[in-house]
């Protein structure tokens, strides 16, 4: 395993973080493996070196925290565990989501309280509440930090003035800023080149992008994508972008440099996010020990400049997904 150190946090991290998404309870998604299947999964990650974890208080309702955190037990020291807040959490209870103080305050601690923790290493919000001023929510990040609740911020998909925003409001007012930035971006998905990497790279921001397989699409041929469990159940994947403009082709290219240097497709895909020097660690969530296995073998897999540019090549402008 390799470790870099996540922007200005100074923590050492795993080049790859675990994504727990699929872990929680298939009622929320299909594709979701449930405790049983899961424990095994992180055991290895550990196993392999990886030691940062990302989940979130919506995934599977509050479930895939409580498995990590059981599967963390006794070894959560050892760990970088971060998690996400923003969306509502209860239909009844319309404060259970957005990022007032209100709802910061009381999903932290129920995010704390599954996971078993006193603290988040990394607490990121999870997308931008247009419905709240920014000077609020930082106070309130930025309490959660002094009370040893939380001990980095960070945030995911966003326009950039938002983020500059966001940084500037917490330079202004004295307050913790967001040290990291995690987004959308993979082979298909490139528009965050334009704005918010260069950003990042200005601020000495951790990336931590998500989705870097596409959702799946990058890990297998064009035509087998449908074919998957989560090909066919997963609406939100058909709503990206990964299929406008030279999506395909793309999907091509990676079959066929994969097929030239002997490696999975899915390889060739995170090795290219991997060698993108803004990128400390993008975030694979996967179902299966082989997979995660992988994935690993991927940090060794070199591209050399003619192969990224030829990866690169077809690529076209697509509409912007993720947070708008």
């Amino acid at each position: 395993m390799e470790y870099t150190t996540l922007g200005q946090t100074g923590m050492e991290v795993s080049r790859i973080c675990l994504g727990c998404m699929s872990f929680g309870t298939p009622d929320w998604r299909e594709w979701v493996l449930e405790e049983e299947e899961s424990h095994p999964v992180i055991d290895r990650a550990i196993d392999l070196g990886i030691n940062f974890f990302d989940t979130a208080n919506m995934y599977s309702n509050g479930e895939s925290e409580r498995i990590l955190g059981n599967a963390l037990e006794g070894r959560r020291d050892e760990m970088v565990v971060a998690s996400k807040g923003y969306f509502q959490m209860d239909d009844d209870d319309p404060n259970s989501g957005g990022l007032s103080r209100k709802t910061i305050e009381q999903e932290l601690d129920a995010s704390l309280d599954r996971l078993g923790m006193d603290t988040i290493d990394l607490y990121q919000i999870h997308r931008w509440d247009y419905d709240t001023p920014i000077e609020q929510t930082m106070r309130a990040l930025d309490d959660a930090v002094r009370r040893e609740k939380v001990r980095y911020l960070g945030a995911s998909s966003m326009w950039a003035h938002q983020f500059s925003e966001a940084l500037q409001t917490s330079d202004r007012l004295g307050l913790d800023r967001f040290l990291t930035m995690q987004n959308h971006y993979n082979l298909l998905y490139r528009e965050e080149e334009r704005e918010m990497l260069p950003l990042c790279e200005k601020e000495d921001i951790g990336v931590i992008p998500w989705s870097p397989l596409a959702r799946g699409y990058l890990a297998r041929p064009h035509e087998e994508f449908d074919a998957t469990t989560r090909g066919e159940s997963d609406e939100y994947a058909k709503e990206h972008p990964y299929f406008e403009g030279n999506g395909q082709e793309i999907n091509e290219r990676v079959q066929e440099l994969a097929d030239e240097k002997g490696a999975t497709m899915a390889q060739i895909s995170l090795s290219w996010v991997l060698h993108k020097d803004w990128v400390d660690a993008p975030i694979v969530g996967t179902t299966s020990v082989e997979h995660l296995e992988a994935a690993v073998e991927a940090l060794d897999i070199s591209l050399s400049e003619s192969d990224i540019e030829w990866l690169e090549e077809p690529y076209q402008p697509v509409s912007v997904s993720g947070h708008e």
